[in-house]
């Protein structure tokens, strides 16, 4: 499918962690950007003077609310020239060209199981989506427990959200694991000492975005606790 480019201005810029930004962007040419949520966009940045070299790809962070907004989760990575562009040149105003939405990591139609969704980073950005999508449109669901791994408490995104939908919601948690640091009440290591007493292979669906070494490891224990193919979902991220 070839998808249509669009423009989008950048409308603010908030600093979420030390390290990372949140980007909130209008879609100029329409009054309604249509997206599921935990789809990327693909943008076409001024870095390179090849084609391929100038494209990056960022997992859409907000739900679908109706009208032509979104925001982005973005990480200052070292070297990385796309992040080094949004965190040195892009300032509120400026227009960027994406295209998209696109991907398949997104929420099955039909939520008849619990949800595991566990995160590492920037990870978190299409989980955000979803979990805000399931409370704004009130979508019927079970339990979720999100997981979110780190270095150090400062790093924790959303942290403020996550405690806030679990006093509304009882049926919402929350946890972090922090590989760098002990601090009460997060838990210390990586985020795979959280979920894995929870295995069952029914019931169960799992969600795993985030760095490539989390995403091998919670498949092979996902593999040795016999939970089925059909029941994980994965989407490698930064």
């Amino acid at each position: 499918m070839l998808w249509k480019w669009y423009d989008a201005t950048v409308t603010a810029i908030e600093q979420l962690t030390p390290t990372t930004r949140r980007f909130c962007l209008a879609v100029n040419e329409v009054e309604i950007f249509d997206f599921k949520a935990g789809q990327f966009v693909t943008f076409d940045l001024p870095i390179s003077q090849k084609r391929l070299q100038r494209w990056r790809s960022y997992s859409i962070a907000s739900a679908p609310v109706g009208n032509n907004a979104f925001e982005l989760c973005i990480a200052r990575l070292e070297n990385g020239a796309g992040t080094r562009y949004f965190f040195e040149e892009v300032v509120v105003g400026t227009i960027v060209r994406f295209k998209g939405a696109d991907g398949g990591f997104v929420l099955p139609q039909h939520i008849d199981t619990d949800l595991i969704l566990v995160c590492t980073g920037t990870g978190i950005a299409p989980f955000r989506a979803m979990i805000h999508d399931i409370f704004s449109k009130k979508i019927p669901h079970k339990k979720i427990h999100l997981i979110f791994g780190t270095r150090f408490a400062p790093d924790i995104l959303y942290l403020s959200e996550w405690r806030e939908l679990a006093e509304k919601h009882p049926e919402f948690s929350f946890s972090a694991a922090l590989s760098r640091e002990e601090l009460a009440p997060f838990h210390h290591g990586y985020v795979h000492r959280i979920y894995t007493p929870e295995l069952k292979n029914e019931g169960t669906t799992y969600f795993l975005c985030g760095w490539q070494a989390m995403i091998d490891e919670a498949r092979k224990r996902l593999n040795e606790a016999n939970i089925p193919d059909t029941q994980v979902h994965y989407e490698l991220y930064g």
